[in-house]
């Protein structure tokens, strides 16, 4: 009696393993990805072309190695070439990243980028809102300034060219990455999304600012930055991991401008520390804004926050200066046209 042997058919190897490979082959074996491999794996995870399992290795595996400037600036590219946002023509001065959310303090740095709308300076930020519990984040705290969030990248457009100021989530412009960062209570740990959504500049400003938690990816921002020919950018440790400047504390500024890498000390405000407020009030942001209220603290941070991007924007030539005229921002603002600038 004979018997036929039929050998199982191999399954072929998913084009999205060697990147996981590359990343998760041991301590010896394992590398970064080099910035086209990181585009080439990037591209594949917004075609929607890797499977769960992958993304979640892939994500983890680079949230233990943390990423490179050289991987951040594959990862970027490869999200705008996706979304198109090298097609968007709006004029924008600066754009603000805001995805951390604030815990301590109230999100002073708002009333800061509404400082410079008041002042003629196109501001266009974007952010993403609940992924982290206990969270106070920028989208929620606009309502208690009567500020509609754009619906759309055409109505954000519309915005920025009336009132000078718009925000607009990543839900909105970019659904795949923001649902990546939805998986941060799912995963237990942020990915690589949280950084790169940063530097993506949906509207091409020459000026991008930005803010991080971990002072070890200041310099990572940066390089990633000057890879992507950001002509200038500015990346601060910030209260909260948000774009603001905490006026207690020496205040690191690394920045980006034509290639050329510079960083600069800004000292503290304040010889003593605050005390942290017991509860945020977000009621406090109209009334500060309206002069109806007084909080040195609060002061500080807008203003110092507003300095760093002025100086950032070549308003000004010095610290003192740019000091000096966030100052003189804040005194001849008008209390009442952040409501008209916004309104829906």
């Amino acid at each position: 009696m004979t018997f036929s042997h039929h050998e199982a058919t191999p399954i072929p190897e998913h084009p999205f393993a060697p990147y996981i490979r590359i990343l998760g082959k041991g301590k010896k074996g394992s590398r970064p990805l080099t910035q086209e491999e990181a585009y080439q794996a990037m591209a594949m995870i917004m075609a929607g072309e890797v499977k769960p399992e992958q993304l979640g290795a892939f994500m983890m595996l680079m949230r233990v190695k943390e990423e490179s400037p050289e991987e951040l600036a594959g990862f970027v590219k490869a999200v705008r070439d996706a979304v198109g946002l090298a097609e968007n023509r709006v004029h924008v001065d600066l754009d603000w990243s805001t995805y951390a959310g604030k815990r301590r303090h109230l999100p002073w740095f708002l009333l800061s980028a509404l400082l410079l709308a008041d002042h003629g300076i196109k501001v266009f930020m974007h952010g993403a809102s609940g992924h982290s519990a206990g969270r106070f984040y920028t989208q929620e705290a606009l309502a208690y300034l009567g500020i509609t969030p754009a619906q759309s990248t055409g109505e954000a457009m519309r915005q920025i060219e009336e009132r000078n100021f718009s925000y607009l989530s990543l839900e909105q412009f970019c659904p795949k990455l923001n649902d990546i960062i939805e998986l941060r209570p799912v995963l237990g740990l942020r990915s690589p999304v949280h950084t790169l959504v940063r530097l993506l500049n949906p509207f091409n400003a020459q000026y991008s600012i930005q803010g991080i938690f971990h002072p070890g990816y200041r310099p990572v921002h940066q390089l990633a930055a000057a890879l992507l020919e950001q002509p200038h950018m500015a990346v601060l440790k910030g209260e909260g991991g948000e774009t603001e400047r905490n006026p207690d504390m020496d205040c690191l500024v690394q920045s980006v401008h034509l290639g050329e890498l510079s960083d600069e000390n800004w000292p503290a405000l304040f010889k003593l520390r605050h005390v942290k407020p017991e509860t945020l009030e977000p009621e406090h942001l109209p009334l500060i804004w309206q002069g109806q209220m007084e909080d040195d603290f609060a002061l500080a941070s807008i203003t110092g926050t507003a300095a760093v991007a002025l100086k950032l924007l070549g308003k000004a030539d010095s610290q003192e200066q740019a000091q000096q005229l966030a100052e003189q921002f804040w005194q001849t603002r008008n209390k009442t046209k952040h409501q008209k600038l916004i309104a829906a």
